[in-house]
């Protein structure tokens, strides 16, 4: 194992101006003015605006024709890699904008689906989720693009789904970087489970304002930015759809695919070349709130788990970096991408 150490924008007046915005630079971050109430957004994020253009890969899968969207972002010369990016639970594609820019301009082709049940995809019930599934339907939209050899960047959960990719398709996915993954420890050795009436209970009575106060406190250690809204409304955006009792079926799934499905037991199996991207301040971990305050002070610990688990990996570089949270991408985006581009290069 190798170790290294690594060394806004406001509410929406009009929502797609703003997510455009999200993927510009700081300098221009606070054109648009604060506004208390997320956007009502449909289902499928209709008419928010992606960074790049939205594309759809259509299949059937469990007896339902699905689409998966995706943003294919190339570089003007024949890429020098294909590069995967999923995203989290909290997330959809959108917020990888910066990140796919830069790897387009390093001369890298950028691949960024919305798993199923996530922003512009498909949320179909009923539907077996599980990252089996979800890896392979990606695998399916990655042989559609004649895409044969692939970096796979995951992010959280995202993270998960990544390993799992790669323990999939090893010859295929044959590098993987895992950025502040979830999944690194087992929860439900010390989580009691919720049935997923409960998980749908807990997604009915979601607000704006607890989105936010769980991303402060789990995320920014309480230091909130203007340009941290954006990924506040698109989650509480859809809450008032009138399709979100759906929306809130899938998600009670998914954090059940979550809870159920580790890959911590794994990772010495994964034979992929290995980037952990690891900002140590993050305390991420699933069901921390259903635990006492001192099981709960044991998990999530990423200062730890992010050298237990490069130590899992058999061929893995840990780069790590101080006072960061569950998001180095865009809470420490200038330190986290050096480190990225110079292991991509290698």
């Amino acid at each position: 194992m190798q170790t290294l150490r690594s060394a806004s924008l406001s509410r929406f007046l009009v929502l797609p101006v703003l997510l455009m915005a999200a993927f510009l630079t700081t300098s221009t971050l606070h054109a648009v003015e604060k506004d208390d109430s997320p956007p009502q957004l449909g289902l499928y994020l209709e008419g928010v605006a992606y960074p790049f253009p939205v594309h759809r890969y259509q299949f059937t899968s469990q007896g339902h024709d699905l689409q998966m969207a995706y943003m294919d972002v190339q570089p003007k010369d024949a890429p020098l890699k294909n590069i995967l990016l999923l995203h989290g639970k909290n997330f959809n594609g959108a917020y990888f904008g910066q990140l796919a820019g830069d790897l387009q301009k390093a001369g890298y082709r950028v691949i960024i689906p919305d798993q199923l049940g996530f922003g512009k995809s498909s949320k179909p019930l009923p539907y077996n989720y599980t990252f089996q599934q979800l890896a392979l339907n990606t695998h399916n939209l990655l042989e559609s693009l004649g895409i044969d050899k692939v970096t796979v960047l995951g992010h959280s959960m995202g993270g998960m789904l990544a390993t799992r990719y790669a323990l999939m398709y090893p010859d295929q996915a044959n590098e993987l970087i895992l950025m502040n993954p979830i999944g690194l420890e087992d929860w439900k050795t010390v989580v009691p489970y919720q049935s997923l009436d409960q998980w749908y209970e807990s997604e009915l009575n979601k607000t704006a304002e607890k989105i936010r106060k769980y991303q402060l406190a789990s995320y920014y250690d309480g230091k909130w930015k203007p340009e941290y809204d954006a990924w506040v409304d698109l989650l509480a955006g859809v809450i008032s759809s009138p399709g979100y009792p759906q929306m809130a079926k899938t998600q009670a799934l998914l954090y059940d695919m979550i809870f159920t499905q580790p890959v911590v037991y794994e990772f010495p199996l994964v034979k992929s070349r290995t980037l952990l991207l690891i900002g140590t301040r993050d305390r991420t971990a699933l069901g921390k709130n259903l635990v006492s305050p001192e099981i709960g002070k044991t998990m999530g610990l990423y200062e730890n788990l992010g050298k237990k688990t490069a130590a899992a990996i058999p061929d893995a570089t840990l780069v790590e970096f101080d006072n960061v949270g569950h998001l180095p991408h865009i809470e420490a985006y200038e330190r986290m991408l050096p480190p990225l581009l110079k292991w991509l290069e290698n």
